[in-house]
């Protein structure tokens, strides 16, 4: 993931408190900037399930000494509430100007847009004990027809 400066904020109209936060998304850029799969930065955001897939993602990106460059996306976000303290949320990622740089040469490899360059994601949350939602599930579909422009 790219840091990006536009991240989608979704408001809880029940107590205006923000459920998805940008904090959760430049978590994981920070930890694969910091070449860090135990970074503390995305596990105060993420757990369970998604915790563990997160770390293997942020491994890959470790293990071939790379990180993302450019520029994310995000749109269509929905929001479900179904408890005070559960929540899912689905949202578009448009990653066809993020591009894969090398540590070493700081290559960066400039791939073209194409359908997969958009992906659907759909997160279970839960408010934990200090009152920041954390994303317990992720799934992701490449090449979603919901997110193609």
């Amino acid at each position: 993931m790219a840091t990006t400066e536009s991240h989608p904020t979704v408001r809880l109209k029940q107590d205006h408190r923000t459920l998805r936060n940008p904090g959760q998304l430049k978590a994981v850029d920070l930890a694969i900037v910091n070449q860090d799969p135990l970074d503390e930065s995305y596990l105060y955001y993420y757990e369970g399930e998604a915790a563990a897939s997160t770390e293997e993602f942020i491994k890959a990106y470790v293990k071939a000494k790379a990180r993302v460059t450019g520029a994310y996306r995000y749109y269509n976000a929905t929001v479900d509430v179904t408890g005070k303290d559960r929540a899912s949320l689905t949202y578009c990622e448009d990653q066809s100007k993020a591009y894969d740089m090398y540590l070493k040469t700081e290559k960066v490899i400039k791939t073209p847009e194409t359908r997969n360059s958009y992906v659907l994601y759909a997160t279970q949350l839960r408010k934990n004990g200090e009152g920041v939602w954390a994303v317990s599930k992720i799934q992701s579909q490449r090449g979603s027809d919901k997110c193609q422009p």
